[in-house]
This record gives structure tokens, sequence and C-alpha cells, in this order.
């Protein structure tokens, strides 16, 4: 069985990581069992191992907290879920590529619980929602915004870290950087996109997708 924690107000990034650690390790050892966290963090931007130093447009905004996720940076803050994964790849079949996979169709299936349509794309990390009330782009395909990112690590085949999706942050927060390292597309959230949706309402939806996606 895997536990889920949500927590109330916003949790520090180091106390996030420091805790994910431990319980990764508590899982690798046998001592725990897996967990998913759903938290929120004060404003604060992360940099990933892929993290290029021109993409901090900002550097005085908000926090940088450099992180050994996948990935490049990223923004968190109110009004953005992010779902940390504490969970046993080895015993999902030693398959990284499957599993990423799979957080990403999670994130397809809770937006789809709202009548949103996500995308994957070849080449761009995260989910990508196209956007027809805005002018294509110069190649003159539709354009989309992003609405959730991923990046996860392995321990012993324990993953941590994980995913944002955005219900409601200042999107403006995300000008302190090059989100992901992809400066030609937008930001969006869920309440953007013209949907009164809270957070308990995307917790809801998570928690409903998630057996379903990994098939337990």
């Amino acid at each position: 069985m895997v536990e889920w924690i949500t927590s109330d107000g916003l949790t520090g990034y180091e106390d996030a990581v420091a805790f994910m650690e431990a319980r990764a390790a508590a899982i690798a050892g046998g001592e725990a069992g897996e967990c998913i966290w759903l938290v929120e963090h004060p404003p604060l931007y992360t940099a990933g191992t892929s993290a290029r130093a021109s993409d901090l447009v900002d550097p005085g905004r908000f926090p940088v907290h450099a992180t050994k996720r996948g990935g490049q940076y990223t923004y968190h803050g109110p009004g953005q879920r992010v779902v940390y994964v504490m969970l046993d790849v080895g015993r999902r079949g030693h398959d990284v590529r499957r599993f990423v996979r799979q957080l990403e169709g999670w994130v397809i299936a809770a937006l789809a619980e709202f009548n949103v349509t996500g995308h994957i794309r070849d080449g761009r990390v995260g989910v990508w929602v196209e956007r027809p009330d805005k002018p294509p782009s110069p190649a003159g395909t539709p354009a989309e915004d992003k609405i959730a990112a991923i990046g996860i690590r392995l321990r012993k085949w324990i993953s941590f870290h994980g995913i944002s999706i955005n219900v409601e942050p200042d999107l403006d927060h995300f000008t302190g950087i090059v989100p992901c390292g992809i400066a030609e597309h937008g930001v969006t959230s869920l309440v953007d996109l013209g949907l009164p949706v809270t957070m308990d309402d995307l917790d809801m939806a998570l928690r409903r997708t998630f057996g379903p996606v990994f098939g337990e």
C-alpha cells in the first residue's frame, strides 16, 4: 500500500528534501512503505542537474536551491501542487523510462478529470496544453503552454522528487527563469485556463487516477 501524506501550509524546500531522502532510504531498507507526499512551497527556484546559469534570469528574486534531480530550472510556489513520489521502481520493473511515462500519464489522467487535454512533446519535458486562444507559433503550430513539470531522482531504485502541477500560482513568478530551458513556450495553470479548480479538487483527481495508471 502506498501511503499518502498531504501537508498544510507551505513546506520549506530543504525540509522536503531531508524528508524524501530519509524516506527513500527507509523504503530501500525495507523499513517503510512507499509514499506520495503532496505539498506547497514558498516561492523558490530549483536547479536540476542540467540547469544552465543563463536560464536564471533574475537570480535575486527568490531563493535558488541546487538539486540532484534531473532537468533544469523550475519554479515552486503557493498555488502549485508539488507531488513527491517515493516509489520502488525496482519492484515496478526496473524500467526508468516506463516509470517516467507512467508519471506523465498520471498527470494527463488527472487533468482529464477537468476536461483538460495534456500532451507530451518530444524534446520537451513535462505536460503541455494547446492554447487555440493564443497566436500560433512562428512555425504555424498551435501555441502551447506548460502546465506540469516532472523531474525525478533514483537511489537504490527508489524514486524521489517528482511532479509539479500548476493550479493557481502567480504565473509572473516563472519569468525569473527560463522554465526547463524552454523559452519559446509559455506557462499556464488550471485557473488560468478558466477552470475554478481548487487544490483539494486536484488532490482528489490524483488519488482517483493513480491506481488505474500504475496498475494498483
